[in-house]
């Protein structure tokens, strides 16, 4: 188990040998630093960048000794060789767990699996990487939209959801009976939270088909294709035509 294990989905927590210390981070610029770094933790980080990072609108005249001073107060607080380097910084707790890092991974394995058609195996995973990204990136620092670099990150994050999503709700496609109906309400959250994902629908369409409820099936494919010509001009895909008339057979 590793010694440090930091949650940056929902708010951030970081964990040391059993004991919270993100308490002792310094403000809302030492948790985004912090957050920052972990995010970035494979690379070294110029000095430059976590300036533009922490300061993106108006450098402070003191900014390195700004920096200089929260950086070490994150040493203080997640150990002196939590963060190494002068002109690069980089968290270097190799074996620290990261909640996103393993919800990247449980995607992963889900999707691994689905394209094995094995349910079974997909169905744990897809849940795992569901629950953290649901719970969003970094709660409580929303603010602005000052910091880009969050921006793209909460958008990185909401598509990871939606591949959780479509996962789980393939897999309890596949495993069919009692899950069905958890089949149908993911493919429900996919069409409300991206009605242009063509793919959220399909596993609507068959999600309602598998639970009897063939017309309720077809509308979806109809209100889809309503979307696609209204918002973009276009038809629904070979894929989803294909489906519809499967289902309209």
């Amino acid at each position: 188990m590793a010694d440090v294990r930091v949650q940056v989905c929902g708010a951030l927590v970081v964990d040391r040998a059993g004991v919270r210390v993100d308490g002792r981070l310094p403000g809302r610029q030492g948790r985004l630093l912090c957050a920052y770094l972990v995010l970035n933790r494979h690379r070294p980080v110029p000095r430059a960048e976590l300036t533009d990072a922490m300061w993106p609108r108006q450098t402070p005249g003191n900014v390195e000794s700004g920096l200089s001073a929260l950086l070490s107060k994150l040493r203080v607080a997640l150990g002196p060789r939590s963060i190494s380097g002068r002109g690069s910084v980089q968290f270097t707790l190799a074996d620290a767990w990261v909640d996103l890092e393993a919800a990247r991974e449980a995607v992963h394995n889900a999707e691994s699996a689905i394209a094995a058609g094995d349910w079974t195996r997909a169905w744990p995973p897809s849940q795992v990487a569901l629950f953290a990204a649901d719970r969003g990136l970094l709660i409580g620092e929303e603010g602005d939209d000052t910091y880009a670099w969050l921006t793209d990150e909460r958008r990185r994050l909401e598509e990871l959801r939606l591949r959780a999503l479509e996962s789980y709700g393939t897999a309890c496609l596949g495993i069919g009976g009692a899950e069905l109906a958890a089949a149908v309400r993911a493919g429900r959250a996919l069409t409300e939270s991206a009605p242009l994902r063509e793919s959220g629908c399909r596993l609507l369409m068959r999600g309602l088909f598998a639970q009897g409820n063939r017309a309720e099936a077809l509308q979806e494919y109809h209100q889809m294709r309503t979307v696609l010509r209204d918002e973009l001009g276009v038809s629904p895909s070979e894929v989803t035509q294909q489906l519809f008339a499967e289902l309209n057979a």
